[in-house]
């Protein structure tokens, strides 16, 4: 239970808090609580003071938590504007006092008050968020490739379709990542934006004391036409096994592809690369095409299944009307939300052209919290399975398949990105 404590004073920090705020920071999350002049600079340089929040006791920081702007794809490929919260934690000492649930409703609030149509989470534990109002709206998975195994053919020089993989370095990805991924994240929900620092801190133009950087390696498949439409970075052990059998894992730290070919090409590629014998995935979607683009399927198997992208819905209407919609139809909801935010009975009346979503006094059919509308906007979540658990409510007999054939997608929406 917790106790709070009214004279821990929760505010936006200033710049002269920040290397308390970074120790704080560290210490939750279980690194050296020692902060370098490096560190305070690095972080000096990006984060908003009137974004970034802390909790002081006796003037000295005991809990943190940072927002920064995001965008978010809405199925259909839609940027929606988000309110993206990252380096959420408090102090061991200072634990089961409120301060979690004081500085999100203080970001809450104002992400609301900026028109933001959601706000977007990494969770590290699975039950904190739900009594946020937030839900997890996409998973991922993680998977490890016994390449002797695929059933590939060993001889493989290169993609039959006439592209072509090229090795590039770190400078090349700063120039064509950016846009690449920016097709990817148009025509993926669930993907987020990235911002110049993710790039220049994924291809070791920015080294981060707390990131110890060892150069990855880069491959680019560019189609037949010379369009750049994948990329990948991944490093390498050196593992060998008795009687010189090499035994080397390539770990993919990520891979982003504008067309299958591309996707189906580069996973190929890195099961051809001699002395390698296993392949780690990064975060897939749980429907990716890893396995099936080998000829045995069962040489990948799951390491990892988990929640991934947890998400709060800030305006019901915007976030409907956000998406589209494969089905037709009409469903009147009933969005319960016990912080007051957001919530109220709507109506929503969805087709292939488009989609309206109105306050409405007619009866509902479908009642949920706000945190179970957030599993069900991207499309991943089954409201016939939310409601066989008892997380919602038919008022009207069938009116859950009614949201399931509006609401789910033929794939499953992703994030790639942690942040």
């Amino acid at each position: 239970m917790s106790r709070p404590e009214p004279h821990i004073d929760v505010r936006p920090i200033t710049e002269a808090d920040i290397p308390d705020w970074t120790r704080a920071l560290n210490t939750g999350f279980l690194r050296t609580p020692h902060v370098s002049e490096r560190e305070i600079a690095d972080r000096s340089s990006y984060i908003d003071p009137a974004r970034t929040l802390g909790a002081f006791d006796a003037g000295r920081c005991v809990a943190t938590f940072r927002s920064f702007p995001q965008e978010i794809t809405a199925v259909g490929g839609a940027a929606v504007p988000a309110d993206a919260i990252s380096n959420v934690t408090v102090t061991p000492t200072h634990r089961r006092r409120g301060l979690l649930t004081r500085m999100m409703a203080h970001d809450l609030a104002a992400a609301k008050d900026r028109g933001d149509v959601v706000a977007t989470l990494i969770a590290a534990e699975y039950p904190i968020y739900g009594r946020y109002g937030f839900g997890p709206a996409t998973w991922m998975s993680q998977w490890i490739v016994d390449v002797p195994r695929t059933g590939l053919d060993p001889r493989w020089a290169g993609p039959e379709d006439g592209g072509r993989i090229d090795l590039v370095d770190g400078a090349d990805v700063g120039k064509i990542g950016p846009e690449l991924h920016e097709r990817v994240r148009r025509a993926q929900p669930g993907a987020v934006s990235r911002d110049e620092r993710w790039w220049q801190v994924r291809t070791g133009v920015l080294r981060l004391d707390r990131e110890p950087w060892t150069d990855p390696f880069f491959a680019v498949y560019r189609s037949a036409g010379g369009e750049v439409e994948g990329l990948v970075s991944y490093t390498s052990d050196d593992h060998w096994g008795d009687g010189k059998q090499p035994l080397n894992t390539a770990s993919v730290q990520w891979l982003i592809a504008a067309t299958p070919a591309a996707e189906r090409a580069l996973w190929r590629y890195l099961c051809s690369i001699d002395w390698i014998a296993t392949v780690k995935s990064d975060w897939r979607a749980p429907d990716d095409l890893l396995p099936f683009c080998l000829p045995d399927p069962r040489a990948a198997r799951i390491t990892t299944l988990a929640d991934w992208l947890w998400v709060r819905i800030l305006d019901v209407v915007r976030a409907l009307q956000a998406r589209t919609y494969e089905g037709q139809g009409s469903l009147v909801l009933e969005v319960v939300d016990g912080s007051g935010l957001t919530g109220g009975r709507y109506r929503l009346e969805a087709s292939a052209d488009g989609a309206s979503c109105t306050p409405t006094t007619a009866s509902a059919e479908l009642t949920l919290d706000v945190a179970d509308l957030a599993r069900l906007w991207l499309g991943d979540e089954s409201a016939v399975r939310l409601a066989a658990l008892g997380q919602v409510r038919e008022e009207r007999a069938g009116a859950a398949r009614v949201a399931d054939a509006l609401l789910r997608t033929s794939r499953r929406p992703w994030c790639p990105d942690i942040f």
